[in-house]
C-alpha cells in the first residue's frame, strides 16, 4: 500500500530534500496553500502532514484526515495546531526546536545592540545628509543597564550568556524554569519586578492562549519610561495596539521587533516609521545552515514514525501509547 506525505506549504524552491529523506516509496504531494480549507481535500488520505504555516488545523481538519499518524511543524511553533484535538484523534505532533536557536539569540542580541546604540537611528540620519551623534542622544553604557528576559528557555539562556558578556545585568521570569536550574548568567525574579528595573525586556515566551497579548496597557504600562521592548518570539504576544498607544504617551522609549501581527505588516501601519522602532520582516531565524535544518527537520520525523521508530521532538507526548502510529 503507498504511504501518502503531504505538504501543506513551503518557501522553497523545490521539495528534493524531502524526497531524499522520505525516500522513493512516499508519493509526496507537495502545496502551497494557506488554510486547512485548500490543503484537506488532498490530505484527506494522507499518512503524514508537513506544515509550514497553513492553517489553524483544526478537530474538524483532523477528523477527515483518519489515516494521519503524524503533523510535522517545519518550524518551532504549533499554536496554529490544535494539539488537544491531535491527542483525542490519535496524531502525534511534531515540531523542530533546534534549528535556529543560536540565529535567533544572535538576532536579538543584535537588535539589543542596534537599539542600544541607535545603529539604524545615526544610519538613516547619515543616509540623509546630516553628520550629528547628537541626534541619537541619549544613549547609556550597557554595562550599567539591566536585561529583563521574560521566559528562560534555549534562545533566552544563550541571549543572557551573550549580553552578560557586555557587562549587563540580567534578570529573567519563567514559572518554569527554578532558579539555579541553569549555569547561565542572570536573576529570577517576579515579572513585575523585572519590569520596573529592565532598561531592555526581551521576549521569549511561545505563543500560547495564556500569552496571547500578554504585553498590553497592563504590562507595558509597568516598563520604565526609558525601556526598549525586543520580540524576537512571536508577534502575538504583543497587544500591538496598547503597544501604539504606550509609544505615543512616551510610556517607554522603543521597540525593536522581528516579528508582528500580521505579516508582513501593512505599509500604513502605526508602527511603521517610527525612529524608535527597529522592525525587522521575521528574519532571526536565518542562516544558510539555519535554513538546511529547516528543511530537513520535519520530514526527519515523518521518516522515524513511517518507520515505526519514535520521533524526536513529539509536542503531545500524552498520545503516546495510543497514537495510530502504534507508538
Amino acid at each position: 500500500m503507498t504511504v501518502k506525505v503531504v505538504i501543506s506549504d513551503y518557501v522553497w524552491e523545490s521539495v528534493d530534500v524531502e524526497r531524499s529523506i522520505l525516500g522513493p516509496d512516499v508519493e509526496l504531494v507537495p502545496l502551497k496553500t494557506t488554510s486547512e480549507d485548500e490543503f484537506l481535500d488532498a490530505a484527506a488520505d494522507c499518512d503524514a502532514l508537513l506544515n509550514t504555516y497553513a492553517g489553524p488545523i483544526t478537530a474538524r481538519g483532523m477528523a477527515r484526515m483518519n489515516k494521519c499518524r503524524i503533523i510535522a511543524r517545519y518550524g518551532i511553533g504549533v499554536d496554529t495546531i490544535d494539539l488537544e484535538a491531535a491527542t483525542e484523534a490519535g496524531i502525534i505532533v511534531t515540531n523542530n526546536p533546534t534549528y535556529c536557536v543560536e540565529e535567533v539569540a544572535d538576532h536579538t542580541a543584535a537588535m539589543l545592540l542596534a537599539s542600544a546604540r541607535k545603529v539604524d537611528l545615526l544610519d538613516r540620519s547619515v543616509r540623509a545628509g546630516r553628520w550629528d551623534v547628537m541626534e541619537a542622544a541619549p544613549v547609556r553604557r550597557l554595562s550599567k543597564t539591566t536585561l529583563g528576559l521574560v521566559g528562560f528557555g534555549n534562545i533566552a539562556r544563550r541571549v543572557a550568556s551573550r549580553m552578560a558578556a557586555f557587562g549587563m545585568t540580567i534578570l529573567w521570569h519563567d514559572p518554569f524554569v527554578k532558579e539555579g536550574q541553569f549555569d547561565v548568567p542572570g536573576r529570577k525574579t517576579e515579572l513585575d519586578e523585572l519590569l520596573a528595573a529592565s532598561n531592555f525586556v526581551s521576549l521569549h515566551t511561545p505563543l500560547t492562549l495564556q500569552t496571547k497579548g500578554m504585553f498590553d496597557d497592563t504590562l507595558l504600562g509597568r516598563m520604565r519610561s526609558d525601556a526598549i521592548l525586543v520580540n524576537c518570539s512571536r508577534g502575538g504576544v504583543i497587544d500591538q495596539d496598547a503597544l501604539v498607544r504606550v509609544l505615543d504617551a512616551k510610556g517607554i522609549a522603543g521597540a525593536a521587533l522581528d516579528t508582528c501581527v500580521p505579516e508582513p505588516l501593512p505599509p500604513d501601519h502605526p508602527l511603521r516609521g517610527r525612529d524608535n522602532v527597529l522592525i525587522n520582516p521575521h528574519a532571526a531565524w536565518y542562516s544558510v545552515e539555519a535554513f538546511a535544518d529547516l528543511q530537513a527537520g520535519a520530514p526527519g520525523e515523518v521518516a522515524r514514525v513511517l518507520r515505526g521508530e519514535r520521533p524526536f521532538h513529539i509536542v503531545n507526548p500524552q498520545v503516546l501509547g495510543r497514537s495510530r502510529a502504534g507508538l
